[in-house]
């Protein structure tokens, strides 16, 4: 399977050598693509760095900080008209183990049109938390599960590899959420288009070099937006089936 690793960026040139470097080792044939948002740390220029001594490594430089999610759907649009069969995303400061992509590369290959690196499924981990942001990592997912009826335990997590025919189907221009709000988006899409989603237990580590991205906007965001579509889907339920207004 010819696979693309999408790779965002911002301000990470702590960690986007050693990120390309053990992506290598782990899929020596996938191409990278490293999406950076004008960082002003130079990122860019590094990755362009490691990446004429690794090879397949591309830059998309952004002319501005756009989000998480625009940075996805610019790589992704990227590799569907290259015709890659595979796309992954993953996060550029370690958080998500390269060591992981064989097993959620397998995972599409057997059939899945989305592996989904799951912290909650059996063997998956997320060893650093707190008691209190893991409370609250899983109620928010199980929250999405429950009214976006996902049948999934980690809809926020951002480690995935994507079958291209979904990433087709799904019309990613018009995805317009960001953050975790995006990963909920994507797996509500990949199931409503008749696509099947496969969790592979992973390790989550939190960042040790740089600052994290999220904030609480992205996290209302999220739960603004599921409530919103479990709404939305309650009300065509209705219109289908007037007799249960």
């Amino acid at each position: 399977m010819r696979t693309l690793v999408v790779l965002p960026t911002f301000n990470e040139a702590a960690n986007i050598e050693e990120v390309l470097r053990q992506v290598r080792a782990s899929v020596p044939a996938a191409d990278m693509l490293v999406v950076d948002d004008s960082s002003p740390d130079g990122t860019a220029d590094l990755a362009e760095g490691i990446g004429r001594e690794l090879g397949s490594v591309e830059v998309m430089r952004r002319p501005a900080k756009s989000g998480l999610g625009s940075a996805y759907r610019d790589g992704f649009r990227l590799g569907l008209a290259r015709g890659y069969d595979v796309m992954v995303e993953m996060d550029s400061d370690l958080s998500h183990d390269p060591g992981s992509l064989p097993a959620l590369l397998a995972a599409v290959e057997k059939g899945a049109s989305l592996a989904l690196g799951s912290r909650y499924v059996p063997g998956g981990s997320i060893p650093e938390w707190s008691w209190y942001r893991r409370a609250l990592s899983r109620w928010g997912n199980r929250y999405a599960s429950r009214v976006l009826g996902l049948g999934i335990t980690d809809a926020t997590s951002g480690f995935r590899a994507y079958a291209a025919d979904v990433l087709a189907a799904i019309a990613i221009d018009d995805v317009r959420a960001d953050g975790y709000g995006f990963q909920i988006e994507m797996a509500y899409r990949v199931l409503r288009c008749g696509g099947t989603i496969i969790e592979v237990p992973i390790s989550f580590t939190d960042r040790v070099r740089g600052e994290s991205k999220m904030s609480s906007r992205i996290i209302a965001e999220a739960l603004v937006l599921v409530t919103a579509w479990g709404l939305r889907d309650q009300l065509r339920i209705l219109r289908k089936f007037p007799k249960f207004r």
